[in-house]
């Protein structure tokens, strides 16, 4: 039974469409959207919310052309309905995801700050729809980026593409982002508004040591310019720490993503975007032979996140 100050009033038989149909309405306060959230015509939600109004006997929302704003009883309708509402859709998940083998512990890695970042928001998204999951989210080491994923010490990652390895599966594009080259402040490039990436045959470049693919090295850290010109090499990294450093001391240059210059910006240090490289795609990967329920979950529900962010290319916008 629920009351108010001018009437009592009982909601019998609220079918599960009809709860959901209400709510959204009442979060969202707009008959389209609530549609399209809960896969229904337009007309269906006006149809269903009439139907309420009829057997409940008062109107739960105050329409205009312009507004929709819930009543007094409709306030207090979802007041009274809500929290029971979550916890039966939370019970339902989880027995969803005991049934799924979507449970126990789920460990992710990421290469960066930002990345990391992205990971952590879309990760209470997920640990909503599926609670029955323990989630560690890490650092991979850069100069070894698969070796955690093929020893066990992930279940899955974001990586910088391209990924050429049979035994791994590149899952959803998480986040595209322009590339920059970051160099010493003094650096007479440091003046440019643009470079191009046949001004490394200029310069010198940090590159990545360790076990990373000849391809992915090439890619990020070419030896050659596209008209073939020799781009000198400095020092390997084996920690993206060692970047930083070595830039300031004036050791080499390191191409990056443009994102990097929110994190890592300090005095000494210049970003520079390239006019003429591709972006720095960022991916979900994992190996193909433990492409388990709950890894496959993650992958659907970090890149369900960065769609509702606006996709791969604003990402980095709104977080």
């Amino acid at each position: 039974m629920i009351h108010s100050q001018n009437s009592s009033f009982e909601v019998e038989g609220m079918e599960r469409h009809e709860i959901e149909i209400f709510l959204t309405l009442a979060e969202e306060l707009h008959f389209g959207r609530t549609a399209e959230r809960t896969g229904v015509s337009q007309s269906r939600v006006s149809q269903t919310i009439a139907k309420l109004e009829r057997r409940i006997g008062v109107k739960l929302f105050a329409r205009t052309s312009r507004q929709v704003a819930l009543t007094a009883i409709g306030q207090q309708l979802r007041g009274g309905i809500e929290p029971a509402h979550r916890r039966i859709q939370e019970e339902i998940a989880k027995a969803t995801a005991a049934g799924r083998g979507i449970t126990g512990v789920l460990r992710v890695g990421f290469s960066g700050s930002f990345t990391s970042n992205l990971i952590l928001q879309a990760a209470d998204g997920f640990s909503a729809r599926h609670p029955g999951i323990e989630l560690h989210i890490q650092q991979v080491q850069i100069s070894d980026p698969y070796a955690s994923l093929r020893a066990g010490g992930v279940d899955l990652q974001v990586t910088e593409l391209p990924i050429d390895e049979p035994d791994l599966t590149v899952g959803p594009v998480l986040i595209s982002q322009p590339r920059a080259l970051l160099l010493p402040a003094g650096h007479s490039f440091a003046r440019h508004a643009s470079i191009s990436v046949e001004d490394l045959a200029e310069m010198t470049l940090l590159t990545v040591g360790g076990a990373v693919p000849d391809h992915w090295r090439e890619h990020h850290f070419p030896r050659r310019t596209p008209t073939g010109r020799p781009i000198p090499q400095g020092q390997a990294i084996l920690y993206w720490e060692d970047v930083l450093s070595l830039v300031l001391a004036g050791k080499g240059v390191c191409p990056v993503s443009a994102a990097g210059e929110r994190y890592y910006m300090q005095p000494g240090l210049a970003f520079v975007p390239f006019r003429d490289a591709p972006p720095i795609e960022y991916a979900l990967v994992w190996p193909s032979a433990r492409g388990t329920a709950k890894v496959r979950a993650f992958a659907r529900s970090a890149h369900e996140f960065t769609r509702s962010l606006g996709g791969p290319e604003r990402v980095l916008d709104t977080l």
